[in-house]
């Protein structure tokens, strides 16, 4: 019997009545709609909704026999990378108490980590399933963009929105993802050292994490160094579409959003067209130039971030940038992305790492981590 998560961790925690089958807790971020559940997407403005129907996403999961065991704290409208969340507390970190869970679905990263679920749904825009998975030493899977069915999701940025799999475990992301794309081939294996490795942005990480990023790049096959490019000039095409999402609602109910983000959106407001419509311009050269760079490679490698997971006390606003800095890029993209641990890093904590393929290759990319996962642990078998 598992004891009820501390405070922070679920916005509703949902008692199980009779047995679960092994590995199937499913904790749901609470922006996923679940019929009859309360859904607050993060917010007080919808502290009381209670929706009809369920995401296709958790509906899936449930008819696989999977059990949701609470819908988990988030930063609001998962809007954030801290899951410091202004009206449902600050979510705690089980694998690193004092540091952040990172953001937005914190919650989901925690519940897992603490042991109060097996799995869990998340999503990711600007790399909101990635970040908690390197903060709370887990696995979190961002597929290809729209591979998921988001229907049923609160949107944040809906062209750059994606939905996933988050577990202790690469094999237990890949066991979700059968079930959400059972259309889908996932049947790619990959012998150990056999990849053609592209490796970038490391030498923009700590010390130890890019020692334990290149370490764990090394063990997937041949590497190469690679400069491959950033989404400078994409960040307006992203506001745009999140001022639409909230642009009446932020009018009405203002006075409800929480300070943090309250500043985020009155930036996105501003955003004028002409500045949205060069991003969006931008954005497509941006995807010429990565398919570009990964010529010859199978699959691209980076840090998911260039630090330890940090102070849970951390302000938001202040660190967004350096957080979002390797995982947003692959939201602009809406290629495959894995971020997995790799290693004991600074102050003991882990670090993590990121492997990223080209769209449709997700088999491939779960195929490299589960590889690369059971080549981790060999390296410190006793």
């Amino acid at each position: 019997m598992v004891d009820p998560a501390p405070p922070g961790i679920f916005i509703t925690e949902i008692p199980v009545v009779g047995p679960v089958p092994a590995g199937r807790r499913l904790a749901v971020k609470d922006l996923f709609d679940t019929a009859g559940i309360r859904t607050t997407y993060g917010s007080a403005v919808f502290g009381e909704h209670v929706p009809a129907s369920s995401a296709s996403a958790v509906t899936l999961l449930e008819d696989a026999g999977y059990v949701v065991v609470g819908k988990t704290n988030l930063h609001e409208f998962a809007y954030g990378i801290t899951s410091q969340n202004d009206h449902y507390g600050t979510v705690p970190n089980p694998a690193a108490p004092g540091r952040s869970t990172g953001g937005s679905s914190g919650g989901s990263a925690a519940a897992i980590a603490g042991g109060y679920a097996d799995v869990a749904l998340g999503t990711d825009t600007g790399g909101s399933i990635r970040i908690p998975a390197a903060c709370c030493d887990i696995v979190g899977f961002k597929p290809t963009f729209g591979l998921v069915p988001i229907d049923g999701v609160f949107p944040l940025a809906p062209s750059f929105d994606h939905a996933g799999p988050m577990a202790r475990d690469v094999a237990g992301c890949l066991e979700l993802m059968r079930v959400l794309c059972p259309n889908e081939s996932w049947t790619t294996t990959v012998a150990p050292g056999s990849l053609r490795v592209a490796l970038t942005w490391s030498e923009l990480a700590e010390p130890l994490v890019r020692a334990r990023v290149e370490e764990a790049a090394a063990l997937l096959g041949d590497v190469s160094p690679v400069a491959f490019p950033e989404p400078h000039g994409t960040l307006p095409a992203f506001q745009q579409e999140i001022a639409d999402v909230h642009r009446d609602l932020y009018a009405e109910f203002g006075e409800l959003y929480g300070e943090s983000i309250g500043v985020k959106i009155e930036r996105c407001l501003n955003v004028s067209e002409a500045e949205a419509t060069l991003a969006r311009v931008e954005r497509a050269r941006y995807a010429e130039a990565a398919i570009a760079a990964l010529e010859g490679f199978d699959v691209l490698v980076t840090p998911t971030l260039a630090f330890v997971a940090p102070p849970a006390d951390s302000d938001e606003l202040e660190i967004r940038d350096s957080v979002v800095r390797f995982t947003y890029p692959f939201d602009v993209l809406g290629w495959p992305t894995i971020a997995l641990p790799c290693g004991v890093a600074t102050d003991g904590l882990q670090a993590s790492i990121q492997i990223a393929g080209r769209p449709g290759s997700d088999s491939l990319v779960l195929a490299a981590a589960a590889a690369l996962e059971a080549a981790l642990s060999a390296t410190v078998a006793p």
